[in-house]
């Protein structure tokens, strides 16, 4: 066990947010490493069929390139949250951001599937760094009474980036090859790099040393996890699905009980231990497991069921993220004036409405029929993720924001990785039914996360 002499309370305070001069520059600085780190989530899979021609690579292998991107980020977010709260969110977020913006230099001029697999690992990495203290930074940059109104425009750059990213893919595809999707960063990175070592705030740094051991076994942990949910997902042997997701749980034993005293873990069960915290971040596993499952579902469900083209489709997809672009800011103003329960739990309500009536379509459905029901997800979706994430940090004391900011981004990430893998796995059990299934289990989500969402009621503030 590690000793419980090390103090995380920081013996200096932190201004209430930065005056508005300073913040405004932060803010770009934040938001565009984190529109750079959504954007390249999304481009890379519109970029796959013109790399696997290009390297002379099979699909198979290709695919590759999207997964070890998501492992690297995932396995990392937890420990470089920790890192930020020892060594300032700041420095963490800096760092990760030179580091993305270098790969994507070296993703650019990959000769190879292998040294192209070896930058977008690094590129991982980086957008890790940037997106484990993303809510961390946010927190202290907006004062306290817009803190709403600061998470909501942080959903809305994610909803915008995951809206505009096929389309910028495809635009850029159509005027070259497949490495200027990377190489376009390197001026973004750049610019937001020398804007943020102006104006990011000095934050305190917490005063135990960072436990290294523990950050390989928290890597592990959530990697061998990602490994096995997303094996599920393409139907691995059940051998080497069963073998990740043990290792996974038997590593996050071992993790649990070597910081059982330690004061701020890891894994953070200090956190969990707050009922608030903890059904926050529930809630927050099964609204983006809805989302992967319909993201997944819905392109199979328009373009083999519906018979629809792949223009068509990716017209029928917009309208979810682009009204959760619209709804986060409201969602965050609102947050600031009521509870995360109850503005979560419509939320959900909604999002589980909108999945049941997109899986009981008419077998013929017009295009009218599609989008509005589409644009209920989105409400829904929009009106709960801001005032979530609002809930997960407010219910952290300050010294714990980096941990904090590393469950947004880990719970996120999990959920639609388990989403995807349960569509995946919709498909094998019901073949071409398989959307439909796939939807009305995501309406089973949104039901169950508006179901803690609403008890998060019981819960008496600040607990």
């Amino acid at each position: 066990m590690l000793e419980k002499t090390a103090t995380t309370a920081p013996a200096q305070r932190v201004a209430d947010g930065l005056p508005w001069d300073k913040r405004r520059w932060a803010i770009a600085a934040i938001f565009t490493a984190l529109a750079m780190a959504s954007l390249d989530t999304a481009i890379a899979n519109i970029a796959l069929p013109a790399i696997s021609a290009d390297l002379h690579v099979s699909p198979a292998d290709v695919v590759w390139v999207v997964n070890v991107y998501q492992i690297a980020l995932v396995a990392t977010l937890l420990p470089l949250g920790a890192l930020g709260e020892i060594v300032g969110h700041e420095r963490i977020y800096l760092g990760g951001l030179l580091l993305f913006t270098l790969a994507s230099v070296g993703c650019a001029l990959a000769w190879s599937l292998p040294s192209l697999l070896v930058a977008r690992t690094l590129q991982g990495l980086g957008a890790s760094g940037c997106m484990s203290v993303n809510t961390a930074l946010v927190r202290f940059v907006y004062p306290s009474r817009m803190h709403g109104r600061g998470f909501g425009h942080n959903a809305m750059v994610v909803a915008t980036a995951f809206t505009l990213g096929p389309s910028i893919a495809s635009g850029i595809l159509a005027l070259g090859p497949w490495p200027w999707l990377f190489a376009i960063n390197l001026p973004f990175g750049i610019v937001a790099f020398l804007i943020g070592v102006k104006t990011l705030p000095n934050l305190p740094r917490a005063k135990h040393a960072f436990d290294f051991l523990g950050a390989a076994l928290a890597a592990a942990c959530l990697g061998l996890f990602i490994v096995g949910i997303g094996g599920a997902g393409h139907q691995a042997a059940p051998a080497l699905v069963l073998g990740a997701l043990i290792a996974a749980l038997l590593i996050g034993w071992i993790l649990m009980r070597r910081h059982a005293d330690h004061p701020a873990p890891m894994l953070p069960i200090d956190l969990f231990r707050r009922p608030l915290f903890a059904l926050s971040a529930a809630t927050a596993v099964c609204s983006f497991s809805v989302q992967g499952l319909s993201f997944v579902a819905l392109p199979f469900y328009f373009e083999d069921v519906l018979g629809r083209s792949q223009v068509e489709t990716g017209f029928f997809m917009t309208p979810w993220p682009l009204v959760v672009a619209i709804m986060a800011p409201i969602g965050g103003r609102l947050s600031d004036r009521f509870s995360a329960g109850i503005l979560g739990g419509l939320g959900l309500i909604l999002l589980g409405l909108g999945m049941a009536l997109l899986a009981l379509l008419p077998a013929s459905p017009s295009v009218a029929d599609i989008v509005w029901r589409m644009m209920i997800c989105g409400f829904g979706f929009g009106f709960f993720q801001t005032p979530n994430m609002k809930a997960i940090m407010s219910s952290a004391p300050p010294h714990r924001s980096g941990s904090a900011s590393g469950i947004v981004a880990t719970a996120r990430l999990v959920g639609q990785t388990t989403g995807a893998a349960l569509a995946a796995l919709c498909f094998g059990l019901a073949g071409r039914d398989g959307a439909a299934l796939a939807l009305a289990l995501g309406a089973g989500f949104a039901g169950l996360g508006s179901v803690m969402s609403f008890l998060r009621l019981t819960v008496a503030p600040g607990r």
